[in-house]
């Protein structure tokens, strides 16, 4: 069992920047893929980004450029920089594991058998 507990949510201006933080417990071998999805009011979760055993992000379109992903396996925590935020990155903001793979499979949703419990993002404009 894996348990992801996000944090460093808010509220903030568009332009503006937030960095959320997520801690695995127990902290055991991280080399798995780990990520960061969200969702907002109404619709699907979607992925923002991943990164894998080795260190590899990936980040989907609408977010390239302004977040950046990264881990530090020594502490067993997920981060995710988030600069120049728009409106419409308001959403829940998940991480999640892949515990089954070192190396990311996709982006759906399905591929993550661990999921923290979310922390809310909200930008205005």
């Amino acid at each position: 069992q894996v348990q992801l507990v996000e944090s460093g949510g808010g509220s903030v201006q568009a332009g503006g920047s937030l960095r959320l933080s997520c801690a695995a417990s127990p902290y055991t071998d991280s080399g798995y893929c780990v990520g960061w999805f969200r969702q907002a009011p109404g619709k699907e979760r979607e992925a923002v980004a991943t990164i894998d055993s080795v260190g590899t992000p990936r980040y989907v379109d609408s977010v390239k450029g302004r977040f950046t992903v990264s881990r530090d396996d020594t502490k067993a925590t997920l981060s995710l920089q988030m600069y120049s935020l728009k409106p419409e990155d308001t959403a829940m903001y998940y991480c999640a594991a892949d515990t089954t793979r070192g190396l990311c499979g996709g982006w759906s949703k399905e591929l993550f058998n661990y999921w923290g419990q979310g922390t809310q993002v909200s930008v205005s404009s």
